[in-house]
């Protein structure tokens, strides 16, 4: 029937008219406020050449038009939340043509750290709820949840190697195939066993040093799973290129393979 062909050529055309949208999105001026609210809030931006820093300023501009932003907790969202979250998110994918976090659809933001309610089974079979403060979370399925105040406070100190929405953001690429696992899309089969290799070592390292007592680079949250490793490391990554290049070269020299950005030049 027609409906059902109409149908077909809507699907069919998707692809077309969401790269249309997204090229007049990027195409209109960035907004002077919008800029002001960069330069207040997130300082990384002003380390980026300018190429990139014009990159990312149209990412943004596509990041704020598809993605809804909810507030929770009587927050009432503002280009200042939703343009924070968003150049944070898009530092992540600034080495990449055309990323938009697919499968993100709503960003919920609490004013602070939220409580999470969770049952799980003990180690004798028993039901238990658990209680969670975060500030920050990530659903396979279309989800991103943060805490403004430790949002903004992230971006603030960009130089302190923890950024909660860089982490959340950072599982969601690692959920891009599948859930979180510590590997995110690394396309062939040899990245995939290096990436294993060197990962899975600096992962065993860490627990290890941290069980002896020794300090360690990475915040110990790191050492509890290798999806956390990988956001950890990723944070660290942007907001402490120098630190980990010196301390974690293979860690660092995989990151900029998968981010295809290199920090440690930036600064």
């Amino acid at each position: 029937s027609s409906c059902v062909l109409l149908l077909i050529v809507w699907w069919l055309t998707q692809p077309v008219r969401l790269a249309h949208r997204r090229r007049q999105l990027a195409a209109q001026p960035f907004p002077a406020a919008w800029r002001e609210i960069l330069k207040r809030n997130v300082p990384l931006v002003r380390s980026l050449p300018a190429d990139l820093q014009l990159k990312l300023k149209k990412s943004i501009q596509v990041f704020v038009g598809e993605k809804n932003f909810i507030g929770c907790g009587g927050l009432r969202i503002t280009d200042e939340i939703r343009v924070t979250v968003a150049a944070q998110a898009c530092l992540l994918v600034l080495g990449h043509q055309a990323y938009f976090y697919p499968k993100v659809h709503e960003i919920l933001v609490y004013p602070d750290a939220f409580v999470v309610n969770r049952v799980y089974t003990d180690s004798v079979g028993v039901l238990q709820n658990q209680s969670q403060v975060l500030s920050g979370e990530s659903w396979a399925h279309g989800q991103v949840i943060l805490s403004w105040s430790d949002a903004r406070d992230g971006a603030a100190v960009a130089d302190d190697g923890r950024n909660v929405v860089i982490h959340e953001f950072a599982h969601h690429l690692d959920q891009a195939n599948g859930y979180a696992n510590g590997a995110p899309d690394l396309v062939s089969q040899a990245r995939y066993q290096r990436w294993s290799r060197v990962f899975g070592a600096e992962f065993v390292r860490l627990q290890e040093s941290l069980a002896s007592g020794e300090g360690a680079l990475l915040d110990r949250y790191a050492a509890t799973s290798p999806a956390e490793f990988f956001a950890v490391s990723s944070e660290v990554f942007f907001e402490q290129p120098r630190y980990m290049a010196a301390e974690l070269p293979a860690v660092y020299g995989e990151l900029a393979g998968f981010y295809r950005l290199d920090p440690l030049s930036w600064s």
